[in-house]
């Protein structure tokens, strides 16, 4: 069955839920997992004064946020008994980065939760899940 689960999270309790139910599969199938957090990097939008300063910020933010959605996957993992590694990547583009990095760490499902969105918030908000279920040739299993 599936061998290697990739676990995107974007550090919300959603995720966190995701992440938790994506290591009990992983522990039940004796698969590893690989966590990814990917952020956004500033954009030309953002181009105002003070860039540096803004600049250094959200970079601290990033990695403050990745720190905190990738450490609870790693410890989650590490109490169940199951291997885990992480990646961080910076992109405009969230549900792009993560089928190319499923693809790319050699991963058989994608596990992922929905927000919950319904009827017309969904359409109107277009979820990165949404998008990976949309584009994904690796299967993908939505949890909510």
């Amino acid at each position: 069955m599936y061998r290697h689960i990739m676990l995107p999270t974007d550090g919300s309790e959603f995720s966190a839920r995701a992440v938790d139910a994506g290591i009990r599969l992983a522990k039940a199938l004796g698969a590893r997992v690989t966590a990814l957090h990917a952020t956004r990097p500033l954009g030309p939008d953002d181009d105002v004064a003070g860039v540096g300063a803004q600049a250094r910020e959200h970079a601290r933010r990033s990695e403050a946020s990745a720190r905190r959605a990738l450490g609870y996957a790693e410890r989650t993992a590490h109490a169940a008994g199951v291997s885990c590694a992480v990646l961080q990547r910076e992109t405009d583009s969230p549900w792009e980065e993560i089928i190319k990095a499923a693809k790319s760490e050699g991963c058989d499902l994608i596990f992922m939760a929905s927000h919950g969105h319904r009827g017309m918030a969904a359409l109107l908000l277009g979820s990165e899940t949404q998008k990976v279920l949309t584009h994904s040739t690796l299967p993908v299993l939505v949890v909510r």
